[in-house]
């Protein structure tokens, strides 16, 4: 069958060439026949329709290829066009024209001018009519029918197309190439689509390609129809704001493009390049991908997505292995360690033998450190202080409290709210894998049935095992071996034994009085001063007024809340110097100190006026420190029961249960009636019973004081005593002994009788208090009674007199048997202690006159010196007594 059509030769078809104005469209493709608004707002696209007004109303509209660019050139439009004629023109008030124009013929453009200065351009192009393009009647026929029945089947599945349109296709139909053009300009095609059926001459080419174009726009119109009843169907479960997204994954579906549509959502983008740029293990780096494939398939409003996600960027935020890099400098660490902490010998040395070891080693090896005592000593800012000497980052976690084993290893990640653990959760924090990690009140833990917070430290603490520590919600390896873990406590017998098991325990016991007042005036008040706006030039305290809150303001064995009353004080005086306006110095003297603090809250320091029988000073560990405990005794007419108050423990009870039974089998020794118990009561009361007390430590004490009361024999009133006593008389070691010397010192205690075992702890005491103190190591009750009562017990046998006896000399009634018998060793001893009153008693005298005020200075100075006269005369009196009896 011949073509007929290509027969045509269409250089006949093209008339002489024309010159019109030239108006470039941005997003439309003009057919002829085809009517259709135009909207000009660039100036040389307005110059073209004026000078087409002033013409015969014709202008050549073409099309750019790049709707974006401004100022086309020849290259950025087609040169296929249409010739139009304007039908109307209307100027709009922004400036803006708005033309109705009608497509006359095709053209193909030759050639652009510019004319008045380039203010517009006109084009010289070559008219192509349609009219001369026919097919013979069988194919126009056919392809006319088969054109009509894809453009009413797409008119019926959209519904956009005009009916008049479609009741006016017949007509349409005679003329071909305008029949092609209207379902042209009817059909949504993309614009180089548009552009393509403009060129397409031969009527037989154009026909076939629209048919093909409305094909695909029905099987496009046919797929949207579906993906609409699917999205409608889902809508009767979810909620109207999730319809975007259900109708993009319907679309994602049935296109094949769900994963890698979710691939290019910009979170997707930006983790996927957070895991390219993070080092990571080769099982954590595993696991995070395989969770990033799982939530780019996920919907992003799911619940699911944000526990991936946020597991995702739990694990990146890690530092798996970022470390500090700085050398550990022995010399520097020791400065760092004075500068910020006075005293603390013992725990500075362990801790920078710990660190030379790191520096040989390279790795962190051996047990954690441990350092326990008293709330108040530093603990915690001593594991900071070496942090800094490592410069390091210093992290702290507080366990007081915490009861549930998730807070160590973490929640599972089967809800919504899941964490890892405090230890994760602090490097995150830090950003470094190798941190001073300080876990502070270790011993403060409790168990409930949530899990056992002690075992799950047993592995992070544990060297051999925190190379792999699983969290439970990382469940992933994480090596913790670099990490410095110090752990804080205020007791030791409260962390479980497996748990003290891992840790190298230091202890840091309480300050003394000195070291109290060194910390204060070095530390405590030029820090309080500065946070109270103050400088030394308008507040100083002296060190009689420290002394004095030391004493009689505070009970601790830390200076945490010295420096509370420091603050107090000073802020006292920053009100009164912005009340009065005078930036004038204050001096904070004891005298004051009642106007800043109110009355002396505690009477430390506070013995017998004389040696009293049956009262003994005993010495107490407690969490604040060592105390002063004094234990009386009385006894009763009765039948031989024993009684013990004062809110004692079980312990102490017993101890007191054995100190009688010693007694009573010891009783003809110690120059006591065997048979005591039969019409004695015995009473031991310990002060202060609101207060619970236990421990074995009080036994030796208890024994002097039944043994003193039965004996009627005075304690000496400034010796102390401290140790278990056993059933035989033995005396065992105790511990807290440093705490318990201290409070001995700071409450004028100048003798105290320990165990002999406990002769290695002496060391551990401070230069200034093993000088002050008599310090009398013991092995029996026998040398604890020499040591401590004023007249030493009395045998039996000298109770009678023999036959042979002399007559008494009135000096010698006057003298007591005891006295008598005495040894010269004993009679130099009570001599010394004496003597010891006598200088004592002189240096109150002194104090007394010294805090005199100016006023009543004189009546002061005589009331004291009288006073002082009478004592001094009665002691030399005694003195002068006890030494005829030494020489005799």
């Amino acid at each position: 069958m011949i073509n007929l059509s290509k027969l045509f030769n269409y250089d006949d078809a093209i008339s002489d060439p024309e010159e019109l104005p030239l108006l470039p469209l941005r997003d439309l493709v003009l057919f002829p026949h085809m009517t259709a608004p135009v909207f000009v707002g660039r100036s040389k696209s307005i110059n073209a329709l004026s000078r087409a007004m002033t013409q015969d109303k014709r202008i050549f509209l073409v099309t750019q290829k790049h709707p974006e660019v401004v100022k086309p050139k020849i290259s950025d439009i087609y040169l296929t066009g249409t010739e139009a004629s304007i039908t109307q023109i209307l100027r709009l008030p922004d400036g803006t024209v708005k033309a109705l124009v009608e497509g006359l013929r095709r053209g193909k453009i030759n050639s652009i001018h510019g004319h008045e200065n380039e203010s517009y351009a006109t084009v010289r192009f070559q008219p192509i009519n349609d009219d001369q393009f026919i097919l013979d009647k069988s194919r126009a026929e056919a392809a006319i029918r088969t054109v009509t029945e894809a453009f009413q089947k797409y008119a019926k599945h959209s519904g956009s197309i005009p009916k008049s349109m479609l009741q006016n296709i017949e007509i349409l139909s005679r003329e071909h190439s305008k029949f092609a053009d209207i379902i042209a300009s009817h059909m949504p095609f993309k614009l180089n689509d548009k552009q393509t059926l403009l060129e397409a001459v031969d009527l037989e080419d154009r026909f076939l390609l629209l048919l093909r174009l409305i094909e695909e726009e029905i099987e496009v119109l046919a797929m949207s129809q579906k993906i609409k009843v699917r999205v409608k169907e889902q809508m009767e479960k979810l909620q109207k704001r999730h319809y975007l997204t259900e109708q993009m994954r319907a679309i994602k579906k049935e296109m094949g493009e769900d994963e890698q549509q979710s691939k290019t959502t910009q979170e997707f983008q930006e983790l996927e390049k957070k895991i390219k740029r993070k080092r990571l293990p080769k099982e954590a780096s595993s696991v995070v991908r395989t969770e990033l494939d799982k939530f780019g398939k996920m919907s992003p409003m799911s619940s699911e997505a944000t526990v991936v996600r946020n597991y995702i960027e739990c694990i990146l935020s890690l530092p798996w292995y970022r470390k500090s890099r700085k050398k550990i400098n022995i010399d520097e660490a020791e400065s760092i360690l004075n500068r910020d902490h006075y005293g603390l010998e013992k725990p500075k040395e362990r801790i920078l033998e710990y660190l030379a070891v790191q520096v040989l080693v390279k790795k962190i090896r051996g047990p954690v450190l441990c350092l326990v005592g008293p709330p108040g000593v530093g603990k915690t800012s001593l594991a900071k202080s070496v942090a800094t000497s490592m410069g390091r980052s210093f992290a702290r976690i507080s366990l007081g409290g915490v009861r549930d084993e998730a807070e160590i290893r973490g929640h599972r990640r089967t809800y919504i709210g899941a964490m890892p653990g405090k230890i994760i959760q602090t490097l995150r924090k830090t950003g470094f894998n190798n941190p001073v990690f300080c876990l502070d009140e270790v011993d403060k833990m409790s168990t409930d049935f949530r899990g056992d917070p002690s075992s799950a430290l047993l592995e992070v603490l544990d060297p051999e095992q925190n190379q792999s520590f699983n969290d439970h919600y990382l469940d992933i390896e994480y090596d913790l071996s670099d990490i410095l873990f110090i752990t804080t406590a205020n007791t030791l017998h409260d962390i479980p034994a497996p748990l003290q098991d891992r840790m190298e325990v230091i202890r840091i016991p309480g300050y003394t009085e000195n070291e109290k007042e060194q910390i204060a005036h070095g530390y405590l008040i030029p820090r309080q001063m500065e946070q109270n706006g103050m400088n030394k030039d308008l507040g100083c305290f002296t060190k009689d007024a420290v002394i004095s809150i030391i004493r009689q303001y505070t009970r601790e064995a830390g200076v945490r809340n010295l420096e509370r009353e420091i603050s107090s004080v000073l802020r006292k005086v920053a009100r009164k110097i912005v009340q009065t306006g005078e930036r004038k110095p204050y001096t904070i003297t004891p005298e004051s100190l009642v106007k800043y603090l109110g009355k002396p809250r505690f009477r430390n320091g506070v013995l017998e006026k004389e040696d009293r029988v049956g009262i003994v000073n005993g010495l107490a560990w407690t969490q604040v420190g060592g105390e002063l405990l004094i234990i009386e005794t009385v006894t009763m007419k009765g039948k031989g029961a024993v009684s013990v108050t004062g809110k004692l423990g079980e312990v102490m009870k017993e101890s007191a249960s054995a100190a009688v039974s010693y007694v009573r089998s010891r009783s003809a020794a110690l120059g006591i009636r065997e048979d005591f118990y039969k019409d004695l009561d015995i009473h031991i009361h310990v002060p202060e019973g609101a207060i619970p007390k236990d421990g074995p430590s009080a036994g030796i004490a208890m024994c002097t004081a039944v043994i003193s009361v039965l004996s009627n024999r005075p304690v000496m009133r400034k010796t102390a005593m401290t140790g278990e006593i056993t059933l035989r008389g033995r005396v065992l070691p105790v511990g807290g002994l440093k705490e318990k010397l201290i409070a001995a010192h700071a409450s004028g205690i100048k003798r105290v009788i320990i165990s002999k075992d406990n002769e290695k702890d002496i060391s551990d005491l401070p230069d200034s208090i093993q000088k002050a103190l008599d310090i009398v190591l013991v092995e029996d009750m026998e040398e604890v009674l020499e040591m401590s009562l004023v007249q030493s017990p009395k045998k039996p046998d000298e109770k009678k007199k023999s036959p042979g006896e002399k007559k008494k000399s009135p000096d010698e009634k006057k003298r007591s048997p005891d006295e008598k018998k005495r040894s010269p060793d004993e009679k130099k001893l009570d001599f010394n202690h004496m003597t010891e009153d006598i200088s004592e008693h002189m240096t109150e005298d002194i104090s007394e006159q010294e805090s005199c005020n100016a006023s009543s200075k004189e009546s002061c100075n005589a009331a004291s010196k009288e006073s002082s006269s009478a004592t001094i005369k009665e002691s030399l009196n005694a003195m002068l007594t006890e030494r005829d009896f030494i020489s005799a």
